[in-house]
């Protein structure tokens, strides 16, 4: 009997192994940037577990973005470049196992670089919004406002009947955060919330890094979906009391 037991106990930890193992495998077969992202941005600015860009003058602003589940945080170099010519510190984080949910509190390490920057808009793509929403919601006043890409909040992290400032941009071809479920998390969002749609495009759009599995085709390019979400976000911060 206690040999029994001895080869189950074997048997059921070599299972464990293995699946932690085959876990770890996958978390690290990542999106890397698409070659049309590294022809039009020649230095991802990729430094100490982030990827920063900064304006000419740094002025009082500040937006952090969390990548997508398993995405390369230099996918979304395109995206940070030209919102630091919009006049803003960015940085995009690299996560423990390429899961943001696993580094929730990842904006603080920029915060606190950056100490004289005062207005912190902490945001993230897919899952990374997931992540970034539940570190805006535990930090009222270090943050000034949620920016969602193809994302929502949980219940864990409601927003109902609060007043905080929160741009959720959707597309419309978004296979894997659909419009449908934009529509079901709406619930979960605040009063003071922006909510804009980009016509053709999809989810792997809000980074520059190919197809992605699960999603549909995009029916404009990727650039112009990232020229598009620029616009919005710098027209959102801007108009913040």
């Amino acid at each position: 009997m206690k040999k029994w037991l001895k080869y189950l106990l074997f048997g059921l930890l070599a299972l464990i192994s293995v699946g932690i193992l085959t876990f770890i495998i996958w978390t690290q077969q990542t999106y890397d940037p698409s070659e049309e992202m590294s022809r039009l941005v020649e230095d991802t600015h990729q430094k100490d577990g982030w990827v920063v860009h900064e304006p000419e003058d740094i002025g009082t602003k500040g937006i952090i973005l969390y990548p997508g589940a398993k995405v390369e945080p230099a996918a979304y170099s395109y995206l940070t470049q030209h919102l630091a010519s919009e006049g803003y510190v960015i940085g995009i984080p690299e996560m423990t196992l390429n899961l943001p949910i696993l580094n929730g509190n990842k904006a603080q390490e920029l915060m606190e670089r950056y100490d004289k920057v005062e207005e912190w808009y902490v945001g993230g793509h897919s899952l990374g919004g997931v992540a970034a929403a539940s570190f805006v919601k535990e930090h009222p006043d270090d943050t000034n406002g949620l920016i969602l890409l193809a994302s929502y909040p949980t219940e864990g992290s409601s927003f109902a009947k609060t007043d905080t400032p929160i741009l959720s941009i959707y597309a419309e071809n978004d296979g894997l955060t659909t419009e449908s479920k934009i529509e079901e998390t709406k619930s979960l969002l605040s009063t003071d919330t922006t909510l804009y749609q980009i016509e053709g495009g999809n989810h792997a759009q809000f980074g520059m890094y190919g197809p992605q599995k699960g999603d549909q085709p995009a029916e404009i390019p990727a650039k112009t979906q990232q020229e598009i979400i620029v616009r919005t976000i710098h027209e959102w911060v801007e108009n913040q009391p």
